[in-house]
């Protein structure tokens, strides 16, 4: 045989044909297709169009693959029937005495009585906002924060009227704490938790909140640890608080298929936000400090949940 014959052995190949995508989600098929002899290259035919299949019919032998993106604010729930249980627990609670307290204190105590109470807790918190700001290395809001704590301490009568944040000073409150500093240097938040009485946290929330409350006496004088001072203000910042998030917390749970879920998200989407916030990233949802009420609707989700109507925000010592 001529060297032509000995040519003329064909094989089978593979060609992938890359045309562009002529529709959404259509894909090119493989196609086979056999090489040709030398005799036969003046009648090669043209290559086949590529196969498109429509992007709801199967494709063989192929799997599909679901990738999900997971928020930086994630942590796992590995006891989530034990944090379930506890959060019955706490509602039980806060509904038999806790909100009725709260909503008392609301009702009996005139606002702006209220509202200087509120200012004093959340001033004798600068200092601790201060020390973080510097070990997040933002010595700009660090010296704003202690102007805000002179200010506030001396012409604000102790913190009781927010002085700094009105003209010329306009220096407003920031929340800040050690648990954001370990969030802001990248250390996650670990598994969630649902503390009975105490509410949600994370394993890093708990770290940060045990330091916070060491910095309080170094700063402040160790007489803020006597039950003198920790008993009233304890109480009083309870009621504060939950008087605050009233609307908030009938916004998560009323009506909700999973009460719980709202309340664990609702908390980790509102911490990594302060955390984002801090490292100068766009928020995910709200950037008002987490120790505040959210101003305006909750997103959550996809959700988005309107708070109820209820008081007016208080305006009259701020």
């Amino acid at each position: 045989m001529g060297m032509s014959v000995l040519i003329s052995a064909t094989s089978t190949l593979l060609v992938v044909l890359s045309m562009p995508q002529t529709g959404a989600g259509a894909i090119e098929a493989v196609v086979p297709i056999k090489s040709v002899t030398s005799e036969q290259q003046g009648a090669v035919p043209p290559l086949p169009r590529p196969l498109l299949f429509p992007p709801h019919d199967p494709i063989p032998h192929h799997e599909e693959v679901l990738v999900i993106a997971r928020d930086r604010g994630y942590a796992p729930d590995p006891i989530r029937a034990l944090n379930a249980e506890s959060f019955k627990i706490t509602e039980a609670v806060d509904k038999a005495f806790v909100g009725p307290a709260a909503m008392a204190y609301q009702k009996v105590v005139p606002s702006p009585l209220r509202s200087g109470v509120h200012n004093f807790l959340y001033n004798l918190r600068e200092p601790v906002v201060f020390v973080n700001f510097v070990l997040q290395h933002n010595i700009g809001k660090a010296t704003e924060t202690v102007g805000r704590f002179a200010i506030n301490s001396v012409a604000g009568v102790a913190g009781i009227f927010d002085i700094a944040k009105r003209r010329p000073f306009k220096l407003p409150r920031r929340g800040n704490g050690f648990a954001d500093t370990l969030g802001f240097y990248g250390i996650h938040p670990g598994p969630f938790l649902f503390l009975p009485l105490v509410g949600p946290t994370t394993v890093r929330d708990l770290i940060g909140g045990a330091v916070d409350r060491l910095v309080l006496p170094l700063a402040l004088g160790h007489r803020v640890r006597s039950p003198a001072f920790v008993v009233p203000s304890a109480v009083l910042g309870a009621l504060d608080h939950r008087s605050d998030f009233d609307e908030t917390l009938h916004a998560l749970h009323d009506g909700a298929v999973d009460p719980y879920a709202n309340s664990r998200d609702f908390y980790l989407q509102r911490r990594q936000a302060e955390i984002d916030h801090l490292r100068g990233r766009p928020g995910t949802g709200n950037t008002s400090p987490m120790s505040e009420r959210p101003k305006g609707p909750i997103l959550l989700r996809g959700q988005v949940l309107a708070p109820t109507d209820g008081e007016a925000p208080r305006s009259d010592l701020k």
